[in-house]
């Protein structure tokens, strides 16, 4: 799984500078995520820009004082050279459009087409890739809307909306209106595989009633089956409950998650890539040596004392998988050692 965050966008598009000509004179954005690639160089080059529709009608986009007024007075279409630009390209299909327009419309013009990410350093229509970025790939830009979230588990608070705060979070009537009327953080327009929250069981009517109201649309909502707030928190079991469920879901690819630190506990209980939103970073499970996954695996029940049946769950499922993945016989022996002792 590759992830590009818009810090990543502009620290390749200022890594990609050099291969850009030095003659360009106006940037294109290719709607719509081409034109925050397409701002990101502008702003590097020092140089006005456009969309493609506003170029074919002759107009360039407003800005600062700090940019060349030669440029931003003169005729777009008197530039010595015009960058098309898109944030990536796959199949190629939306840079190639843009590019039978334009020529077909200007063949006198010297355009140059570029994509900051290829998933290949050739692309056909493209004269220009930044850097080369394989699938499967997700952008900061776009990852609410990408047809992958049906095989993502996604946390709520802190992704859908806002984290409670410790007024609303009282267990009680705060936090019922809250639930009802929680501000929206994110608004995915594509499907989602699971919901998976730590909020309580005995919230999910409350819980659906806000994402009904919210259009957003899931397979599964999988909640955190316990009687009191005071027993989430006793149990800690917030990492471990989340990790459980993706490990368990064998068409998850991805766990989307609020906080980094709970997001890095979930990839390495679950072994999976999880993305935590809030720190724009994709962790994903390291290759252990038989050593190591023995000394993890004697920790988890003292580090998850109080989630034990969970993490027990886990480990069992844990050595499900190694049995059929054919492991060495270390970590076999290590997996079955733990088993033995209750694990």
């Amino acid at each position: 799984m590759n992830y590009r965050s818009v810090a990543d966008l502009n620290d390749d598009v200022i890594a990609g500078l050099p291969l850009i000509p030095g003659d360009v004179e106006l940037v294109v954005g290719i709607p719509r995520s081409g034109l925050l690639a397409g701002t990101l160089m502008a702003l590097a080059l020092n140089v006005p820009i456009t969309d493609v529709e506003g170029f074919l009608a002759g107009r360039i986009l407003c800005s600062g004082r700090t940019r060349r007024r030669d440029l931003l007075e003169g005729d777009p279409h008197k530039a010595r050279r015009v960058l098309v630009i898109d944030d990536s390209a796959d199949t190629g299909q939306s840079i190639r459009e843009a590019r039978e327009h334009l020529l077909s419309a200007f063949p006198e013009i010297p355009f140059s087409f570029c994509v900051v990410y290829g998933t290949s350093s050739r692309c056909d229509g493209v004269d220009i890739t930044l850097k080369v970025v394989p699938q499967p790939r997700l952008f900061q830009w776009n990852v609410m809307h990408h047809n992958m979230l049906e095989c993502c588990c996604v946390d709520i608070d802190g992704v859908l909306c806002t984290d409670p705060t410790e007024q609303e979070n009282d267990d009680g009537e705060n936090y019922v209106r809250f639930l009802l009327n929680a501000p929206p953080v994110h608004t995915p327009t594509r499907p989602i595989g699971w919901l998976v929250t730590s909020r309580l069981e005995k919230y999910r009517n409350e819980t659906e009633s806000w994402l009904r109201n919210r259009g957003i649309v899931y397979g599964e909502l999988i909640m955190l089956d316990l009687p009191t707030r005071e027993a989430r928190l006793k149990s800690s079991a917030h990492g471990a409950f989340k990790a459980e469920v993706y490990a368990r879901k064998p068409g998850a690819l991805l766990f989307i998650e609020s906080e980094r630190e709970q997001a890095r506990d979930i990839c390495r209980l679950a072994g999976k890539p999880v993305l935590s939103i809030g720190s724009q970073e994709l962790f994903t499970p390291e290759p252990l040596s038989g050593v190591a996954l023995a000394q993890r695996l004697r920790t988890l029940p003292t580090r998850y004392k109080a989630a034990e049946p969970t993490v027990k769950s886990l480990a069992r499922k844990m050595v499900g998988r190694a049995v059929q993945s054919a492991v060495s016989p270390e970590v076999y022996q290590a997996l079955k050692t733990f088993s033995r002792r209750g694990g």
